[in-house]
C-alpha cells in the first residue's frame, strides 16, 4: 500500500542533489586543466567552460528527471537493457569496464589533487599525500552514509563553499582582466596543441560519473521509500533550479580558476598548480597562497567522497564483479602514488586524466538520451522533439571533438 506523502516544504527544501554532483565539477582535474588553459592560452578558452557548463546542466537534470519519473538509476536501466537482450553479455561488461576504467581516471585526479594540496600547505611527499588523501575520504565517505543523506549532503556542500571561497579570494587578489575574459567568449582554437586541453576542459566539467550518480542522488533525496514524497511537478521544476544554480556556482568558479592562471601565470611555462600557489605567495604573502592551498584540498577531499559514492553506485549496479569500497579506493590509490613516485608532474597527471573522462561522456549521454527519450521508459515526461535534438547533437559534437583529439596527439 503507497505510504502518504510528507508535507511539500518550501522550495528551498527540495535542493540539494545538484549541489553534491556541483562539487564534482570542481574538483582537482578542474583545477588542473583551467590553469593549465590559462597558463598556455590567456583568455581564448573561456568559450570551452562556458559551453561545457551549459551541456553539465541539461545532462545533470535529464538524469535528475529519468531518476524521478522512473524511480531507477540510469546505470540500473543501462544493465537491465543490456541484460534483457539475447548475446549481450559481453556488452555489459564492455559497459561496465568503461564505466570502470572512467571511476579510476576520476578518483586518480582526486588522490593527486588532495596530494598536491596538502604538499603545498604542509610540504607533505606527494606519495604520502596521496595515501592521506584516499584513507580519509572513505572514513569520511562511511561516517556520513551513516548519518543519511542530508547529513552527505550538508558537508559535501560545506566542503564545495570552502573550495569557492578559496578560489574566489585568489582571483580577487589576483585582479583578472574582464576585457580579456569577455574577448574569450567568442569560440576559438589558438592551434592544433589546444585540442587535447580543450577534451580535458571538458572532461572535468561535465564528469561521466556525475552524470551516472545524479539520477541516483534525486531518488535518495525524493523517493526514499519508493514513493514521491512531493508532487513529480514540483520535483521537477525544484530539480530544475536544483542544477542551474548548482553549475551557475561551479560554471562560474571553473572560469575563476583560468582567469587566474591566465592572471599570473600567462605565457609561463612550469606545472600550473604550483606555480600558482608560488606567485600568490610571492605577490601577496603566505595567507593568500595558503588560501588557494586549501581551496584545492578541500576540493580534492570533496570531490574524492563524492567519486567514492559514485563509482561505488555505478560499478554495483554494472560490473558483476564486486567490489567494495576498501578494494577499489586501493586499486585507485596505489596507481595514484606510483606516478607520484616517478616525479612526473602531478598537473600532467591531473590533465591527463580529464581528457580520458572526455572520451566517456558520449557513454553516459547516449543511453541518457535513449532512455528520455522513450516513451516506454518515460510515459508522458518523455523528452520533446526540440530536447532529442539537442541530446543527439550534443552527442555527436563530442564524438568529434574525441576524433580530433586522437588525431592531434
Amino acid at each position: 500500500m503507497r505510504q502518504p506523502r510528507r508535507p511539500r516544504g518550501s522550495l528551498l527544501a527540495l535542493l540539494g542533489p545538484a549541489f553534491v554532483a556541483a562539487l564534482a565539477y570542481v574538483d582537482p582535474g578542474n583545477v588542473g586543466a583551467n590553469l593549465s588553459a590559462g597558463q598556455a592560452y590567456g583568455h581564448a578558452l573561456v568559450w570551452v567552460l562556458v559551453a561545457a557548463s551549459a551541456m553539465a546542466a541539461l545532462l545533470q537534470y535529464q538524469s535528475a528527471k529519468l531518476g524521478l519519473v522512473t524511480g531507477r538509476s540510469l546505470t540500473a536501466l543501462v544493465t537491465e537493457e543490456l541484460s534483457g537482450r539475447r548475446g549481450t553479455t559481453i556488452a555489459r561488461w564492455a559497459y561496465g569496464g568503461q564505466a570502470f576504467v572512467m571511476a579510476l581516471a576520476t578518483d586518480l585526479a582526486e588522490v593527486v589533487g588532495g596530494a598536491l594540496g596538502l604538499s603545498l600547505l604542509f610540504g607533505t611527499p606527494l606519495w604520502l599525500g596521496g595515501l592521506i588523501t584516499g584513507v580519509v575520504t572513505i572514513g569520511l565517505l562511511g561516517s556520513l552514509r551513516r548519518r543519511g543523506e542530508r547529513a552527505f549532503e550538508a558537508v559535501v556542500v560545506a566542503l564545495l563553499v570552502v573550495v569557492v571561497l578559496g578560489f574566489y579570494a585568489a582571483l580577487a587578489a589576483a585582479r583578472p582582466d574582464w576585457a580579456g575574459t569577455a574577448s574569450g567568449l567568442v569560440p576559438v582554437v589558438p592551434g592544433a596543441a589546444a585540442w587535447p586541453l580543450i577534451a580535458a576542459m571538458l572532461g572535468a566539467t561535465v564528469m561521466p560519473h556525475a552524470i551516472y550518480l545524479h539520477a541516483q542522488l534525486a531518488i535518495d533525496r525524493h523517493r526514499p521509500r519508493g514513493y514521491l514524497e512531493a508532487p513529480l511537478e514540483r520535483l521537477l521544476g525544484a530539480q530544475k533550479l536544483d542544477v542551474g544554480l548548482a553549475l551557475l556556482l561551479a560554471g562560474s568558479l571553473n572560469v575563476a580558476m583560468l582567469l587566474l592562471g591566465a592572471a599570473l601565470l600567462g605565457g609561463s611555462v612550469g606545472d600550473p598548480v604550483e606555480a600558482t600557489h608560488l606567485a600568490l605567495g610571492e605577490r601577496w604573502g603566505g595567507a593568500a597562497a595558503s588560501v588557494f592551498g586549501i581551496g584545492l584540498l578541500a576540493s580534492g577531499i570533496g570531490s574524492a567522497v563524492v567519486g567514492t559514492h559514485a563509482g561505488a553506485r555505478v560499478l554495483n549496479e554494472l560490473v558483476p564483479l564486486r567490489l567494495s569500497p576498501m578494494v577499489r579506493r586501493a586499486l585507485t590509490v596505489g596507481p595514484a602514488v606510483a606516478l607520484l613516485l616517478t616525479g612526473i608532474s602531478p598537473t600532467e597527471v591531473l590533465v591527463v586524466s580529464q581528457a580520458v573522462l572526455s572520451f566517456g561522456i558520449a557513454l553516459a549521454l547516449v543511453p541518457l538520451a535513449l532512455l528520455t527519450g522513450s516513451s516506454a521508459v518515460m510515459g508522458r515526461y518523455v523528452d520533446r522533439p526540440a530536447m532529442r535534438v539537442a541530446l543527439w547533437t550534443l552527442a555527436a559534437v563530442i564524438v568529434a571533438l574525441n576524433l580530433v583529439t586522437l588525431a592531434t596527439l
